[in-house]
C-alpha cells in the first residue's frame, strides 16, 4: 500500500492532482476539502493516500487529512459505496459534519449530499454509526500527521481487523490507562487481551 506520497505539485483540479516526485508525475484523485488544502502548482506538496485495486485499473486517492482518509476507507466499506461515491461525499460535506449526522442518525442532512439517495444515506447511518462512535478521533482540520499517536493507531488497526470502533477505542483506554508510554505493539497486545 502506498501511504502517502511527497513532491511537487504538478497541476491540480478539484477532483485530482499531478503529484511529481522523483520525475514521476503521480495521478491521485483527491476530495474538494482537499484541493481547497492544495497551494499553488509548483509547491511542494504532502497528501496521504489509499490505493484503490480494481481488475481494470489502479487508481490513487488522496487527502489533505488523515481525518479524510479515515472516513474514506469507512465508506468505502459500507456496501454499495465505491471510491468515487466516497470521494463525492468527502467533497460535499465536511468530515465532522457526516460523523454528527451518522451520530444523530440523520440521514436526511446525508441525501443533500450529491449522488447520496435515501437508501444508501440510511445503509451509511446503519452500517457506520458503530464505527464512528460517541465522538470524532481527530478534527476535520487536524494536519496529516496529527491523528498517528499511538492511541489513534491502535484503534485504527483494530477497526481494520473488524472491531466496532467504540468496542476498540474502549479496550485501547483500557490498554492505556495502566502504561501510557506504551509502544503501539504493546499498546494492541494489551487492548486484545481485554476484548
Amino acid at each position: 500500500m502506498i501511504s502517502f506520497i511527497t513532491g511537487k505539485l504538478a497541476a491540480k483540479s478539484p477532483t485530482w492532482a499531478v503529484v511529481e516526485t522523483a520525475g514521476v508525475g503521480f495521478h491521485v484523485f483527491i476530495p474538494v476539502s482537499s484541493f481547497n488544502a492544495l497551494g499553488p502548482a509548483g509547491s511542494d506538496v504532502r497528501l496521504l493516500t489509499h490505493l484503490h485495486v480494481r481488475e481494470d485499473a489502479l487508481q490513487l486517492y488522496g487527502f489533505a487529512t488523515e481525518a479524510e482518509r479515515r472516513l474514506f476507507l469507512l465508506l468505502i466499506s459500507v456496501s454499495g459505496v465505491g471510491p468515487k461515491l466516497a470521494q463525492g461525499i468527502l467533497s460535499g460535506i465536511s468530515v465532522e459534519d457526516f460523523e454528527a449526522a451518522v451520530r444523530a442518525q440523520d440521514a436526511a442532512s446525508l441525501v443533500k449530499v450529491p449522488g447520496v439517495g435515501r437508501k444508501t444515506a440510511d445503509r451509511l447511518v446503519l452500517e457506520l454509526r458503530d464505527k464512528i462512535g460517541d465522538a470524532p478521533a481527530a478534527g476535520p482540520d487536524a494536519p496529516a500527521g496529527a491523528a498517528s499517536s499511538v492511541e489513534e493507531e491502535a484503534v485504527l488497526a483494530l477497526v481494520s481487523l473488524g472491531y466496532k470502533r467504540v468496542q476498540a477505542q474502549e479496550a485501547v483506554r483500557k490498554a492505556l490507562k495502566t502504561n501510557r508510554s506504551a509502544s503501539l505493539e504493546e499498546a494492541l497486545k494489551a487492548a486484545l487481551r481485554t476484548m
